[in-house]
């Protein structure tokens, strides 16, 4: 915040009370600030004042909208809409932009604000700002949304489509497209409730046909509003899924294969771990060859190597025949456990316990050693310490002993966490304790005998 935000904090002269302050819309008193926001009319001298002015009040906002102070925030709002009238030109073009992130902002939140004030606003900001006359519209529908407008939200984004003003660019260009495919979206909506009414209704009613050209109609207007936009790099997510889901709908697996594996693969699209979890749901609804689905899980293990998926993707190369499979399937079991987030899943260590005894039994000693050297020295600690054994037992004892027996696996019956779930008195869990007892002492990679 500038010297001059604090000045305008400061103790008012005897010779500058009168006529020294703002009073806001609600109510709120501004010292100081009227003898520099009169610059506007006086102009010449003062326009450094006024700048400094208008800058301490765009300071206070943001302050006040990270502390949430959405009624202050409100107050120096009312005197920062004077930058609109700033002397220079560059200030004067951007301030529409400005104002609007920073009310919009404020009316979304503030909690005596409604319907009737955001849409004036909205539209006040439309006019004054013409340059930004695209994004405040698509923002507003966007806002109307949020409140179920769906009608409002649609008529604002058909008004902005036939907008013209100025030279086309490129941006401008993009933001038509995104006005357009928002379009398609709520038509998709549309289009869901259709379909929806059309599985209820039996082949034979008389409605069924005009329901179903309804449908068609509405797919044929969702499909054009969003087919260009996905074909511009970016993260279009629920764009591509909606298309997608259409195409299916009416038999074009082909075309919705196409769409997902461009939308994967395309060296100009953004990384983006849905575009593979997409294709890889796709694949296999169509029953496609495991190959098929490990090769796309490989990419998203590569991107997120902790995501759910990769669950499926051990279990698919488990599976397989081939024996770089089946060691990355052991690779991929370590690399979700990695994680924090991960650490409490049952189903994980399942799968590892039982894949670390099977790859051991199956005389594949340098797969293990391999993985656990890379973690031999910060595992112990982040999972089988003494105080995650005691844990572990009392929130959940299934997961206790499937730990327990991975850690006696990697590091030997001396291994704290497995001493600990080991003398553990469980009647049912007893001899499943015992099992994995015999399990460590004959097949742990500390083992000498191994």
């Amino acid at each position: 915040m500038s010297d001059f935000s604090e000045e305008l904090k400061g103790p008012v002269t005897d010779d500058e009370e009168v006529e020294t302050s703002v009073l806001s819309g609600a109510g709120m008193h501004f010292p100081w600030l009227q003898t520099y926001v009169e610059t506007v009319a006086i102009g010449g001298k003062r326009r450094k004042d006024f700048a400094q002015t208008t800058s301490a009040c765009l300071s206070f906002i943001q302050e006040a909208l990270l502390k949430h102070q959405w009624q202050q925030a409100a107050e120096y709002m009312y005197s920062y809409f004077q930058t609109l009238e700033d002397s220079d030109s560059y200030k004067r073009q951007a301030a529409p932009e400005i104002i609007w992130k920073l009310g919009s902002q404020i009316l979304f939140y503030h909690p005596k604000s409604n319907m009737e004030s955001f849409n004036t606003f909205a539209d006040r900001m439309k006019n004054i700002g013409v340059m930004n006359y695209l994004k405040i519209s698509l923002q507003h529908a966007l806002y109307l949304l949020h409140h179920g407008m769906l009608k409002d939200a649609k008529r604002n984004l058909s008004e902005a489509e036939t907008w013209r003003h100025g030279e086309n660019t490129s941006s401008r260009e993009i933001l038509i497209n995104l006005i357009q495919a928002y379009k398609g979206l709520l038509q998709y909506y549309t289009w869901s409730e259709k379909k929806m009414e059309l599985s209820k209704l039996d082949k034979d009613d008389y409605a069924y046909n005009a329901v179903a050209q309804d449908v068609f109609n509405h797919s044929w207007k969702t499909s054009a509003n969003i087919s260009a936009l996905i074909k511009i790099p970016g993260v279009w997510d629920p764009f591509v899924k909606s298309y997608v889901e259409m195409l299916e709908f009416y038999g074009d697996r082909d075309g919705a294969q196409e769409v997902l594996t461009n939308y994967a693969y395309d060296e100009k699209f953004p990384s983006n771990p849905n575009a593979h979890i997409y294709l890889y749901n796709f694949l296999k609804r169509q029953k496609a060859p495991r190959s098929k689905l490990i090769s796309v899980l490989k990419i998203l293990y590569q991107i997120v190597p902790s995501h759910k998926l990769m669950l499926e993707f051990h279990t698919l190369l488990r599976k397989s025949e081939k024996e770089e499979h089946r060691k990355l399937g052991l690779e991929v079991l370590f690399g979700v456990l990695d994680f924090a987030g991960c650490t409490k899943n049952i189903t994980a260590w399942k799968y590892l316990a039982k894949y670390l005894k099977n790859i051991l039994m199956g005389n594949h000693l340098a797969w293990v050693q391999e993985e656990w050297n890379s973690r031999k020295n910060w595992w112990p600690g982040f999972h089988f310490s003494y105080f995650w054994a005691k844990s572990d037992w009392k929130e959940d004892t299934a997961l206790a002993c499937e730990k327990a027996f991975v850690a006696g696996l990697l590091l030997g019956k001396g291994c704290r966490y497995f001493r600990y779930i080991l003398k553990q008195d469980h009647q049912i869990l007893g001899k499943k304790i015992k099992r994995m007892k015999r399990s460590v002492k004959k097949y742990s990679i500390v083992n000498p005998r191994l």
